[in-house]
């Protein structure tokens, strides 16, 4: 097969550098099925493995990106042959194997789903990882029972990636949407997604109270540290909030509060390693209950050569939505 392009993430004494190169095929890591990659996505995930600014990559040389869809190209896994179209995220993909910022990806077969019915790969890689962990926050909090009737549902990086999604989804499932966000300018845009209430991210972002008042019976929060702190401090009595992110930090500020004195439940979300059922399930319910022109109004796109400028803004909030990386 020879060589195809990539990103290409090394390591040095004087750091971390990126480029894209030509990548050679020996050099690929084990496993049973082979994929030309149509198309990939950025997360923020992303951003950090492009950038070196979190320890996201743990082998080098490395191919970043997390997320791909693609065609298999040749298969000796009993589920898939060549030609079927598939999608593939988590898994330590971008992290400790070869990623998907390519032409070309080899990797095991049980990792893959098959390329969900009434989803293209462009739409397929337009949810990526951010819209299917939105999708695993919702069901996480439809199997702890809250319901639209028990209140407003807040989210939190609304503007993002996760945040973007999860307003869509929650809305279509009848929620009244309390979008936060500290992206000015951004209120029509979530509106148009279904929020129904914008709240600037300054009333979560500082040190709060153990206890607040009661505003939202659930939440979504891709952000963490003190503003998933204020969130649970501020759920209505037996409510839930579904984690999945650390914009603001990976520390917890909270106090017991919230969990002992009003029953709040606190749901955390790992979109990496998910069993094959409960994935598939996911990427169903994605196929089937989300908005595919809002998910259009969301999504923005790329060339795989442009995908080396992206990480900077990523992580400094300056990507709205989705981004599709197309690769020929």
């Amino acid at each position: 097969m020879g060589t195809f392009k990539a990103w290409v993430v090394e390591k040095n004494e004087a750091g971390q550098s990126l480029a894209f190169r030509d990548f050679d095929d020996a050099d690929l890591m084990d496993g049973d099925v082979t994929v030309r990659v149509t198309h990939s996505t950025l997360n923020y995930k992303d951003g950090l493995a492009l950038t070196g600014k979190s320890p996201v990559v743990r082998r080098f040389p490395m191919i970043p990106g997390i997320d791909f869809s693609g065609i298999v190209e040749t298969s000796d896994h009993p589920e898939y042959r060549p030609g079927d179209a598939v999608v593939l995220t988590g898994w330590g993909v971008g992290e400790t194997h070869l990623g998907a910022y390519a032409q070309r990806a080899r990797v095991r077969g049980d990792w893959l789903v098959p390329l969900p019915q009434g989803l293209t790969a462009e739409q397929a890689m337009a949810v990526g990882t951010a819209g299917y962990t939105a999708m695993l926050c919702c069901m996480a909090l439809d199997a702890h029972g809250v319901k639209p009737e028990h209140g407003p549902v807040i989210v939190t990086g609304a503007s993002g990636g996760v945040g973007s999604v999860a307003v869509a989804l929650l809305a279509r499932a009848g929620w009244h949407v309390i979008a936060s966000t500290g992206r000015d300018g951004e209120a029509d845009y979530l509106k148009g997604l279904g929020a129904a209430e914008i709240l600037d991210r300054a009333e979560l972002s500082k040190p709060g109270k153990p206890l607040g008042k009661e505003r939202w019976a659930a939440g979504v929060d891709a952000v963490g540290s003190t503003t998933l702190a204020n969130v649970l401090a501020m759920t209505r009595a037996d409510g839930a909030v579904a984690a999945c992110g650390l914009a603001q930090g990976m520390d917890l500020p909270t106090s017991v509060a919230p969990f002992i004195l009003r029953g709040v439940s606190l749901l955390g979300i790992n979109s990496v390693t998910t069993p094959q059922k409960k994935r598939r399930e996911a990427w169903a319910r994605l196929a089937r209950e989300l908005d595919l022109a809002k998910l259009a109004a969301m999504t923005s796109t790329v060339r795989l050569e442009e995908v080396g400028r992206l990480g900077e803004e990523i992580l400094a909030g300056k990507v709205r939505g989705r981004t599709v990386v197309t690769v020929e």
